[in-house]
């Protein structure tokens, strides 16, 4: 009798315990409507970009792609080749932050140029190509998006990519947008992560100490694109050149991340 009572009891605490010690790594992201519904009304607002319909891909902590969105209502609605680029933010973000210290792919700017400490980073975590470009376009951006299950890695170095961090500062995965300037996909990133509540960064580079985008570059809001090579240095290392004025601003009007305000 003792017997049936302890095997029933083991019972009770899988059954109890089922969705959370036993739970996936993409279980603990939002779903991919959440994600959808957020990056929608992100992409509406106004971001100092084009207004241009957006991609908006999750991975988990392993870089496995969760979940992957589209705002437009088709996937021919926005850049085609910004569903890969958003992917890649999504696994950069996640793959150089870590539980004490958010890295955005905006702070990694910089660091990458030539003559940078990170130079070559760009060339570390190549895209797996069969996995990027598999299964039908039409179904780019829904549940049946072939890159779901799948690790895309890839690394890009400009705004757009954000880790995740759950309200506990736990890491959990990374978001990649992208389908804008780089400046107003930062600026969605932020938004879109915000309105998921994933944005508990417990330390960055960034002046507020959190992953926000820096402009930080003397006169790296006054050249223009064919004078990008003469920007001048990144005073704390971690800069990116301003996409527009508006863009620039809405960013250096966040509040500081995981602080409960936009």
């Amino acid at each position: 009798m003792n017997n049936k009572i302890y095997k029933s009891a083991i019972v009770l605490a899988l059954a109890l315990t089922g969705n959370t010690a036993f739970a996936k790594p993409c279980d603990l992201l939002p779903t991919r409507a959440a994600l959808e519904t957020a990056l929608k009304a992100a992409q509406s607002q106004g971001n100092g970009g084009f207004g241009l319909h957006m991609w908006a891909t999750m991975v988990d902590r392993t870089g496995v792609v969760c979940a992957i969105a589209r705002s437009g209502a088709n996937s021919g609605e926005q850049w085609p080749g910004s569903r890969v680029i958003s992917a890649q933010k999504a696994n950069t973000a996640n793959a150089f932050s870590l539980p004490g210290l958010a890295l955005s792919t905006a702070n990694l700017y910089t660091a990458t140029q030539p003559g940078g400490s990170l130079y070559g980073l760009q060339e570390s975590n190549p895209v797996h190509v069969d996995v990027a470009y598999a299964g039908d376009f039409a179904k780019y951006g829904t549940d049946k998006d072939a890159l779901i299950g799948r690790k895309i890695g890839g690394v890009n170095v400009f705004g757009g990519g954000l880790a995740l961090y759950d309200v506990s500062g736990r890491i959990i995965g990374g978001i990649g947008v992208s389908g804008d300037s780089s400046c107003a996909d930062h600026n969605i990133a932020w938004r879109t992560r915000f309105a998921l509540g994933l944005d508990h960064v417990p330390a960055g580079v960034a002046t507020a100490g959190d992953d926000n985008i820096v402009y930080d570059i003397s006169n790296g809001d006054t050249s223009t694109v064919s004078e990008v090579p003469s920007l001048g240095k990144s005073a704390g290392g971690w800069g990116h050149p301003a996409c527009s004025p508006a863009a620039k601003a809405i960013a250096e009007g966040f509040h500081k991340a995981g602080s409960g305000s936009l």
